[in-house]
């Protein structure tokens, strides 16, 4: 599923996406997915989790409320199911991105 979402990422034309955080949120949501899978990150609860792999598999579905092949359009609701998910899981991501700098800084 992770190898999915990169190669959907590296496809989409991030000049055309106006939510200009919407790959940052993605790259995030990646992150805890990984960390999570790999046991390195369990900080985090099973229903936010839950959330957080819906969106990923939302965004990776191409069939879903607007088709990914309308262009532009077609991302919209991708997008926004992305920045709903952002916020309301954001104390856990925000907790995710300490732990992630509390790493960077120790090393």
């Amino acid at each position: 599923m992770l190898t999915k979402l990169g190669s959907k990422l590296n496809k989409v034309d991030w000049k055309t996406v106006s939510v200009s955080t919407a790959k940052e949120k993605l790259s995030i949501f990646s992150r805890i997915a990984s960390a999570y899978a790999s046991g390195k990150y369990r900080d985090i609860s099973w229903k936010s989790m839950l959330i957080v792999l819906g969106a990923i598999i939302y965004f990776l579905n191409p069939i879903d409320l607007i088709p990914d092949l309308i262009p532009v359009l077609g991302l919209t609701d991708d997008f926004s199911v992305l920045l709903w998910v952002y916020n309301t899981v954001g104390g856990e991501i925000d907790k995710f991105l300490a732990w992630e700098r509390s790493l960077n800084t120790a090393a």
